[in-house]
């Protein structure tokens, strides 16, 4: 059968190149006039849709099951023309499936990223925290996202997958290319491919040698029949790939996002700066407010209407693309008091949507915070004469669905 498209409405917002240096405004802009348009953003990703972004529209949409993710990103795809590419088996996981396959998912993924499992990283984490802050001793400047926001979660996959230091170009996919070139915070077919063949021989190597303790290891016992009663259900083959490439790809946008945007937070901040060196135990609010502030995820993962819904006196018909702003929804006035303030001691940062709302909610939040946490810590208590370089402009990602800034340059003395 021929799948249903519903027609684009008459007037399509089209965004330019530089949209993302005015995305607050831009998206102030639309919450006040409904909260809802149908947009498409410039770039190399093809990104077009509704988008939300009041807070409570976007939050009851997270949750609504009428917005199905089941396939969404191949279903795009064809609507703008695409085929499915090699790399496409890569995103059959459960950020791109409706229940029951993403109940099932999950719970057998949840069991492999217990609370357990992510506070025990503490002690493998602050070690490379502080080999990255060792490396920038004695210098005078540094470029952040290359040099510690990056390498990070780069070196956390490594060892929550078993990898080696000789694979940091297959897991480093922010780039969009595996020689480290700048990107829009996108997996090329090719990056993904590469990564896709990695990670089959590593799951075959853990399969032959398994340790018991790694993330892929957890994955690979994930749903088997312990108690003897017959009811193992085991993930197959290509979910355990698929899995693990989006756990790989997702953890680490994000974080990346995170700490580099919370640098750049405190630094424009130096009132926030101060109060938080005054009294370190602040930095779990501190961490909050920046994924509330610049949220790492600038939209949701890709939705699309499997029936008629109505948003702000608009209807989205069946078939329509839906995206969801996270950026937008975490300056909406109506929620967060003064919203274009950053303020560590916020009361009501915890409300924010950087990592979803439902069934979606993201599974490496946890870890994302851990990450963050010592992250930022850390770099504050090395350098106290940390500050932005005078050379640096904010420039950031053009990709909407990133909220990132392509560098971060700062004086360390």
């Amino acid at each position: 059968m021929r799948e249903r498209r519903a027609p684009h409405p008459k007037h399509v917002h089209v965004l330019d190149a530089d949209w993302q240096d005015h995305a607050h405004e831009i998206y102030g802009d639309w919450r006040r006039d409904g909260g809802i348009r149908y947009v498409r953003y410039p770039g190399p990703a093809a990104v077009e849709g509704w988008v939300v972004t009041g807070h409570a529209q976007a939050k009851a949409l997270l949750a609504d099951p009428r917005l199905s993710k089941n396939r969404a990103a191949q279903r795009f795809g064809r609507h703008v023309g695409l085929t499915e590419g090699p790399g496409a088996a890569m995103f059959s996981h459960m950020l791109n499936a409706d229940p029951p396959d993403h109940t099932r998912l999950r719970r057998l993924v949840q069991k492999a990223f217990t609370a357990r499992r992510t506070a025990s990283l503490r002690p493998m984490i602050e070690p490379f925290v502080t080999g990255l802050l060792d490396a920038l001793d004695g210098r005078d400047e540094a470029e952040l996202i290359s040099e510690f926001a990056l390498p990070l979660p780069v070196a956390v996959a490594f060892e929550l997958f078993g990898a080696t230091d000789a694979d940091h170009e297959i897991l480093q996919v922010r780039g969009n290319t595996l020689d480290g070139g700048q990107g829009d915070g996108e997996v090329s077919v090719f990056t993904a491919e590469s990564m896709a063949s990695y990670l089959r021989a590593l799951i075959a190597l853990k399969r032959e040698n398994p340790d018991g303790e790694g993330l892929l290891s957890a994955l690979l016992t994930a749903g088997d029949d312990e108690d003897g009663d017959g009811d193992g259900d085991a993930l197959t083959e290509d979910e355990i790939t698929s899995m693990s490439f989006l756990l790989v790809v997702a953890g680490h946008q994000t974080t990346v996002n995170l700490v580099a945007n919370g640098v750049h937070a405190l630094l424009t901040h130096p009132d926030q700066l101060g109060a938080l060196r005054a009294d370190p135990t602040r930095i779990h609010g501190a961490v909050e407010e920046v994924l509330r502030y610049e949220s790492p995820s600038g939209l949701a993962s890709l939705r699309y209407a499997t029936e008629p819904i109505t948003v702000g006196g608009v209807t989205i018909r069946e078939g329509d693309f839906v995206q969801i702003s996270l950026l937008g929804a975490d300056r909406d006035p109506a929620v967060f008091a003064d919203p274009d303030r950053f303020d560590i001691g916020r009361a009501d940062a915890g409300r924010h949507l950087a990592f979803g709302h439902g069934i979606h909610h993201c599974l490496g939040a946890p870890l994302a915070r851990l990450q963050g946490e010592i992250a930022l810590t850390g770099i504050i208590e090395r350098f106290p004469r940390l500050r932005l370089h005078e050379t640096h402009g904010a420039r950031w990602q053009s990709n909407p669905r990133h909220r990132g800034l392509l560098s971060l340059p700062v004086r360390l003395r």
